[in-house]
Formats: structure tokens, C-alpha cells, sequence
């Protein structure tokens, strides 16, 4: 039988492998997809359409893997190192996703849309 924190040690992996397995799913298919948008709408478009399908995977991965450091730290190991490991690629990790933000849609997270066209 399964302890409690087996499962949780468990629910971390699987969570660490879905956060993969998204990325990898995500990116597959855009790549997928990049020939038949780049027959039918041009450069431009598929160059775009393939940029942003890449970012919002990553940006979902990224926050599936968060979630699955969250639930190991705390729940697993709550010491003082692990609490200051998991808040260093917490800043990393939304670093990382203001960037892609910015990125994809030419503005920071915290900006307004009509800010960015100015």
C-alpha cells in the first residue's frame, strides 16, 4: 500500500511528466501544422502561427511544471533549502513566461493592449 508521501512524491513525477509531454505534444504539432499554414496563408502567417503555438505551450508547460515543484516542495520536503530552490525557479520560471508574453504579444503581462500599440 501507498503512503502519503509516495503519492505526493508520485503526483510531483507524473506532474513533471505531463509539463514535458505538453511542450513536446505542442511544439510536434506546430511543426506539424507549419507546412500546411505555409501552403495556405503564406510566410507571414504560418511564421506567426507557429511562433505562437510554440510560446502558449511553453507558457502551459512551464505552469504545469511550477505546479509540479509546488506539490513536491511543500508537501514532500518543506525544509528551508528546498523552500529556497523551488522560490528560485519560481522567479526563473516567470521570468521565462513574462518574456514569452512579451514576445508573442508585444507588450508585458501587467500592460493593457491598447498600451502596446501606442
Amino acid at each position: 500500500m501507498m503512503d502519503h508521501l509516495s503519492f505526493i512524491e508520485l503526483m510531483g513525477e507524473w506532474g513533471d511528466a505531463l509539463g514535458v509531454a505538453v511542450i513536446v505534444v505542442g511544439v510536434v504539432w506546430g511543426l506539424l501544422r507549419f507546412p500546411f499554414d505555409l501552403f495556405r496563408q503564406g510566410m507571414d502567417i504560418a511564421y506567426t502561427g507557429i511562433r505562437n503555438q510554440i510560446i502558449r505551450t511553453l507558457l502551459l508547460g512551464l505552469e504545469i511544471l511550477v505546479a509540479a515543484d509546488i506539490i513536491r516542495t511543500v508537501a514532500v520536503s518543506p525544509t528551508l533549502m528546498s523552500v529556497a530552490v523551488l522560490a528560485a525557479i519560481v522567479v526563473i520560471r516567470t521570468f521565462l513566461s513574462w518574456s514569452l508574453i512579451l514576445e508573442m504579444e508585444g507588450r508585458w503581462p501587467w500592460q493593457k493592449a491598447s498600451a502596446a500599440k501606442r
